[in-house]
């Protein structure tokens, strides 16, 4: 793997895009779990943060990233931890509570704002150009995507509200941060499974022999190898940019949706995902031209 201080902004952008095109993927591996029925919310987090813990370190120990002492980073991971966990939980209470639409577009659609405003006032990130333009049509893009479906609750609202300004507490903490990006996700993880197994243990925590190798992709794809790079791009793209980038990922469960489930998009959502598709090439062209940071 490439040592994080090596990366070009242009790397760590396209790091950022991988994270968003494999977190994409996990729409689907969390449906065919739904189906089951025999796992909660709480139990298929903790289970994709335990086997992401442990991909990761068995990386490490393979691979060039070798544990040291202090590497985890265990007070970032105190924060990174929980937080991660409540970004997860609180979505799946909102679409419990509203729908898949209405909570992915205000969870969805209300972190790159959050993310922009903190990173101004915390970090001295300057939104330029790019950056507003680009959530501007994020924004646009998932309204479009998501459309009208769901049932208002007040309580729904909340849960996702609660889900953005976890994620994007998560996201401004990891940029801000000198820690190593590995060594943060392993800790993360680890952290977020404690917290997560209260709760799994009482709603049910044993996975059935069919949810295994669902379990297996889930903790593999969308969560080590996408959060692995997620921290490492944040080492070289800013707060911002990246959390518009992330957007990709309701656009590509979407196309997942479409060529392997069967559905049959709406024009407003072909248009939406046009909309977020143009938003990251105005910042992937800020980035390589080093007009953004």
């Amino acid at each position: 793997m490439t040592r994080v201080h090596t990366l070009s902004v242009r790397q760590g952008f396209s790091y950022v895009l991988v994270a968003a095109i494999a977190w994409g993927t996990g729409g689907a591996a969390g449906a065919l779990l739904t189906r089951t029925g025999d796992l909660g919310p709480a139990a298929v987090s903790f289970w994709r943060f335990t086997i992401g813990a442990a991909l990761l370190v068995v990386v490490g120990l393979l691979g060039r990233f070798r544990p040291r002492a202090g590497r985890i980073g265990w007070r970032d991971a105190a924060v990174a931890g929980p937080l991660m966990a409540v970004c997860q939980v609180a979505y799946f209470a909102s679409i419990a509570e509203t729908g898949v639409a209405l909570a992915t577009m205000i969870t969805m659609g209300a972190t790159p704002v959050l993310v922009a405003l903190g990173g101004r006032v915390f970090l001295r990130e300057p939104l330029g150009r790019a950056e507003a333009i680009a959530i501007a049509l994020s924004v646009a893009g998932l309204l479009l995507m998501t459309g009208g479906d769901g049932t208002f609750s007040l309580w729904g609202v909340a849960w996702a509200l609660l889900s953005a300004v976890s994620y994007a507490a998560t996201t401004l903490l990891a940029r801000a941060s000198s820690g190593d990006p590995y060594g943060r996700a392993v800790g993360g993880f680890s952290v977020g499974a404690l917290c997560l197994l209260p709760v799994a243990a009482v709603s049910g925590l044993v996975p059935s022999q069919a949810d295994v190798p669902v379990l297996a992709y889930l903790g593999a794809v969308p969560t080590a190898l996408a959060y692995a790079l997620f921290f490492a791009g944040l080492t070289r793209v800013g707060a911002t940019t990246a959390s518009v980038v992330v957007l990709l990922e309701p656009l590509v469960a979407a196309v997942i949706g479409i060529a392997a489930l069967g559905e049959r998009p709406a024009l407003g959502q072909v248009a939406g995902g046009a909309l977020l598709l143009a938003s990251v090439v105005v910042l992937a062209r800020a980035q390589v031209g080093g007009r953004a940071r």
